[in-house]
Order: C-alpha cells, then sequence, then structure tokens
C-alpha cells in the first residue's frame, strides 16, 4: 500500500513528465505545509512553479495560476483541475490507472519509479504523530509551551522554531535534513505533529542504505517528539 505522500509524488512526477508546455506553460504543483516537500524537487527537474498552503484543498485550489496538479498528504489529490479545482478521487484513480498501465507494459512497477526518485531526489520519509485529548485547552496548553521552550535539536540534529501566527497556529521546527510540523487539529480533538526526515542517496546502490538510515533517524525523531509533547501535557 502507498502512503499518501508516495503517492501525490508519483503522481505529480507523472503529470509534469507528460505535460503538453504549449497547452500548459509555466505550470504550477501544489502540496501542504505537512505533506512531503519532495515534489518541489521534482518541480525543479521539470522547471515547474512549486508552493505550499496550509491544509486543507480550500488552500491548494486556491494555491495559484496554472496550477496542473495539488496533493496533501492525507491521500487528496487534484489531478484536473481546469475541470474540477478540488480533490478529486474518480479522475485520480483513472490517471493512477493508465500510469501503473504504462509502467506495466514497461516492464516497471510504481515502487520501480520511487526508488528512481529517491536515488534522484534523496530519500525522503513521513510519519505523523497523532496525539487524542478529552479537554481541548491541552493543545493550547502544549502549543504555548512549545513556543515558550521549544527544543534545540531533535535526533542530534540542531533545529529552529518558525511560528506561522497569526495566520496560523502552527508550528515549525527545522533542521538539516529534519521538519516537524506541529498543530492543533482542525476537524479532531488532536494535536498532531508531521515527521519529515530526508537521507541523500549517492547511487542507487546506496538506496537501502539510505532508507535504513532515515526509518531510524524518523524513528528517534517520533520518539522524542512523543516523550517532549507528553512532558509539556
Amino acid at each position: 500500500m502507498l502512503r499518501g505522500d508516495e503517492t501525490g509524488v508519483l503522481l505529480g512526477e507523472h503529470i509534469l513528465s507528460t505535460l503538453d508546455a504549449m497547452k500548459s506553460p509555466n505550470p504550477l504543483v501544489a502540496t501542504t505545509i505537512v505533506s512531503s516537500s519532495m515534489l518541489g524537487e521534482i518541480a525543479k527537474t521539470h522547471g515547474a512553479q512549486y508552493t505550499e498552503t496550509l491544509t486543507g484543498f480550500k488552500w491548494l485550489a486556491r494555491s495559484g495560476e496554472n496550477l496542473v496538479f495539488a496533493y496533501e498528504e492525507a491521500l487528496g489529490v487534484c489531478v484536473n483541475p481546469d475541470f474540477v479545482r478540488d480533490k478529486d478521487g474518480i479522475a485520480a484513480s483513472v490517471l493512477a490507472c493508465g500510469f501503473v498501465a504504462a509502467l506495466k507494459a514497461a516492464g516497471k512497477s510504481p515502487l520501480d519509479v520511487l526508488d528512481e526518485l529517491a536515488v534522484r531526489h534523496g530519500v525522503y520519509v513521513t510519519d505523523q504523530v497523532s496525539l487524542r485529548v478529552t479537554d481541548l485547552s491541552v493543545r493550547s496548553r502544549l502549543m504555548d509551551g512549545l513556543r515558550a521552550t521549544p527544543p534545540t535539536a531533535l535526533a542530534g540534529t540542531d533545529v529552529d522554531l518558525e511560528d506561522l501566527m497569526p495566520e496560523a497556529d502552527v508550528l515549525r521546527l527545522r533542521g538539516e535534513g529534519l521538519r516537524v510540523v506541529v498543530r492543533p487539529s482542525g476537524t479532531e480533538p488532536k494535536l498532531k505533529a508531521y515527521l519529515q526526515v530526508i537521507e541523500t542517496v549517492a547511487d542507487a546502490a546506496g538506496l537501502a542504505q539510505a532508507r535504513a538510515a532515515a526509518k531510524d533517524r524518523l524513528a528517534a525523531v517520533r520518539g522524542e517528539l512523543e516523550a517532549l509533547l507528553a512532558a509539556e501535557g
């Protein structure tokens, strides 16, 4: 089973690599601040624009002119914004079927393409920490605590805090090959943290080692973040 970010980068790569430049000049692809940033690297390869929005398709649908593709890690996908400028599972499924059929005819699979993207752009692994609360004030207390005393390092990597207030109640921690986004859920009684780790890959022979290193580093970040939220709570 593919994760939302894996589906997103596969379809984004497919759309940009098959786009008619005459019909779609200066194309734009978009995702959210909590989704994998690999889409941005894919866009660079194809000379396309890239932007990140706040979470939700109400923002992605308004991400800019010449939009050709948008997705969020929660498996919302927009593959034909000129027709349906919103997440559209039917169109995405049809496109995915055509994509996979073409790969099969060429003796390849989506996993092969993910390997190629990893070698080209690095291994991007993502995960989520979700803390359910019964008292919504706990979320505010946790966010206030992180703002007051943010961690200076995660899994041995120095991180800096970026506060997106007043635009959004979102905190972003970033370091070398590491990103954590923390925000209260807009639909559930939860505080959510979205984790991303990036490991560079020298060549195809080093892919397995890079994936293992990324997995271990992500587990370390997750463990430290869960401990941090438990202490703040």
